[in-house]
Formats: C-alpha cells, structure tokens, sequence
C-alpha cells in the first residue's frame, strides 16, 4: 500500500525537523565547550602565509617543548609555508636536525605523566577535532585560580592540567565578578579587554591585549594549517575543477542541440 500524498507530506515536515535539529546541535557544539559560551570569535585565515608562518614560529617555541606534531614533518612545513631549511633549522627546529623528521616533543613520556598527571596530547590534529574557535578559545581563556595547583584555571576546559605557559605574554586576569561582562573596552586599572569579555587584566603581559589576540590567531591559524596541510591545494583544485565541469556544462548543452535541431 504506497503513502498518501498527506502522509508523504508529513513525512518531509518531519525530515526536515530532524535536519533542522541537528544543524541547530552542530551550530550549538561549536559555540559552547564544557557548558561554557565561547566568548571571543574566532575565523581562521590558513590563506594568510605570513600569520601561518608566525604561528609555526610560535608554536615551536612554546609549544613543542611538550606537543607533538608527529603526523607533520618540518620538511612539509618549510614547502607549504616557504621557508628554506636553513631558516627550518636555526629557527624552527629543536628536537632535531633532519628536515625530515617529524615534528616530536623532547620532555619524556614518564616524566611529563608525573609532572602534569597526563602525557600532553599530540597536537596535529586537534585545531579540527576541537575546532579552531574552540582551541583559540582556550588560549585566551586562562584566568587566576588559587584553588588549583598551578593558580591557574581555563573557562573552556575547567580543571586543565595545563600551566598557563603563556602567562608573559598575556598578563594575568581575573574573571570579573557576576553582572560586569557588559563593562566598556578599556575600562579598569590595566584596560584592553573588549566590552562583554568575562576577564580583566590583573597584570600586564610583555604583549598588549590586541598583540596578544594576533599571537594567539597565528598561532591556530599554523594549527589549522598542520591538521590539513594538503587543504589549499585541495580548494586551489576544486576552483578549477568546478570551472571546468560549468564550461563542459555549456558546451554539452549547445553539442546537444546542435545534434537536436533536426529532430522532431
């Protein structure tokens, strides 16, 4: 017995619930993290080589003392990012001196186990499983907390057991008491948080708050670029290959009437 033009109907009305539903789970586990709001925006621009090449720079000399990137080479790194092996080699790598190598952390599995109570994760891929909001996020959000035991918490991952390793940079913050998120960019004794933010500066960093945000943009946007390396040239093709198919497209239809103009 096939289904009534009002069963199909409600059938599509409930399909398309279903797939409103989950867009609405997509967009909502984007812009929240352990039951947090995500307070700053973030997009990354893996397009822009310069900002990459700083994030590379930055994530090798704070970041790779204890991350891997074993699944990336430096090698890979200096083709995609233009850097020559010489400038890979003085600048960029510390746990060796092949170009070939992969990018590895030299602190000791055991060691950092007891250090920190958890080996730190390798990072190549974590800008896409956590995504690039999410991982930029976590890197402006570390604030004073005298309750753990490295003072210091984060607001997207409550209770991390990472140090706030950028602390020189960034200054400290605190989180502003309840009913003060709404205060005006520049306000208080150190300023430079945006109207809205859950921080103020309770010191000052070596970098000012917009230095710090460009530091940390570059350095997920290297972080994007490591968990997809072969990405641009992926979107460069794709371009061409869209191209392609909409000429054919048009050349077949006028092929095709030319063959049918004389049939009836």
């Amino acid at each position: 017995m096939k289904p009534t033009n009002s069963v199909r109907k409600a059938m599509l009305k409930t399909s398309l619930k279903s797939l409103l539903a989950a867009a609405t789970l997509v967009v909502a586990g984007q812009a929240f993290a352990e039951g947090h709001a995500l307070p700053y925006p973030f997009k990354p621009d893996t397009g822009n080589e310069a900002s990459v090449q700083r994030g590379a720079r930055n994530f090798m000399n704070y970041c790779s003392g204890c991350h891997s990137m074993r699944n990336l080479r430096y090698s890979r790194v200096g083709q995609d990012l233009g850097i020559s092996d010489d400038l890979l080699k003085a600048n960029l790598m510390f746990t060796s001196e092949k170009v070939g190598d992969h990018i590895l952390s030299s602190m000791p599995a055991d060691a950092s186990k007891s250090w920190f109570g958890q080996q730190p994760p390798d990072l190549t891929v974590e800008a896409r499983y956590r995504g690039p909001d999410w991982v930029y996020n976590y890197l402006m959000t570390f604030y004073v907390d005298p309750s753990r035991p490295l003072g210091t918490n984060n607001l997207v991952l409550p209770g991390a057991s990472m140090p706030h390793v950028l602390w020189e940079l960034q200054g400290l913050q605190v989180k502003k008491a309840e009913g003060e998120h709404g205060a005006a960019d520049g306000e208080g004794e150190h300023g430079g948080h945006e109207a809205g933010a859950p921080f103020e500066l309770a010191s000052k960093g070596k970098l000012t708050p917009d230095e710090y945000k460009k530091f940390v943009a570059d350095t997920v946007n290297f972080m994007v670029y490591a968990a997809e390396p072969g990405r641009a040239h992926r979107v460069s093709v794709g371009y061409k290959v869209i191209l392609f198919l909409l000429l054919f497209t048009v050349l077949a239809y006028f092929l095709k009437r030319e063959y049918w103009k004389d049939v009836h």
